[in-house]
């Protein structure tokens, strides 16, 4: 599928507290004025919910907010649009509801309509991932599956992308496409 040349795909990986969120956070700022924040996570007991707390504090006003922990491919094409710039953080814990609410059977499906939906773009998008392949090998094999899957979704987001950052120490570096 042709990509919209004229809207933007980033791609920002990192493993856990690299500095993800807030690289993207401050890219989208700085390009954008209407921003919407497109969350994954659901808030299922008090740590996570103390985490959400604190990521709704690091934005700013120009902030807007969409929770939308599986359906993100049909979030994007009907519930994003007059959107400058939509942040999608974060893919990883997506993969993770799909994977253990629609099962992985159904995961390919989910993944291929999203791969559609970044490549139809109709506003500029930041997808915040995890790099979960650089780690020990996960002892289970439902571990080594969502590996698997967030690894090869990563590339094909990749593949997809202008820009792909990697952030590790707060520190960004371009994989993919220029500053």
């Amino acid at each position: 599928m042709p990509e919209s040349p004229e809207k933007e795909l980033v791609l920002v990986l990192g493993g856990a507290r690299s500095g993800k969120s807030s690289w993207a956070l401050r890219y989208a700022e700085e390009r954008h004025d209407s921003c919407l924040f497109l969350a994954t996570a659901e808030v299922l007991d008090e740590e996570m919910e103390q985490r959400v707390k604190l990521h709704k504090e690091s934005r700013g006003s120009k902030w807007k907010l969409l929770e939308e922990p599986l359906a993100i491919a049909g979030a994007l094409e009907t519930k994003c649009t007059g959107m400058d710039i939509v942040l999608i953080d974060c893919l990883t814990i997506w993969l993770s509801n799909v994977l253990l609410k629609i099962g992985e059977e159904r995961a390919t499906s989910y993944q291929d309509r999203l791969l559609s939906a970044l490549a139809q773009r109709k506003q500029n998008l930041i997808v915040v991932a995890n790099e979960v392949g650089m780690g020990i090998v996960p002892q289970y094999a439902l571990g080594r599956k969502f590996r698997d899957f967030a690894g090869m979704l990563n590339q094909e987001i990749a593949a997809l992308a202008d820009k792909v950052v990697f952030l590790t120490a707060g520190l960004p570096v371009f994989l993919k496409g220029n500053r």
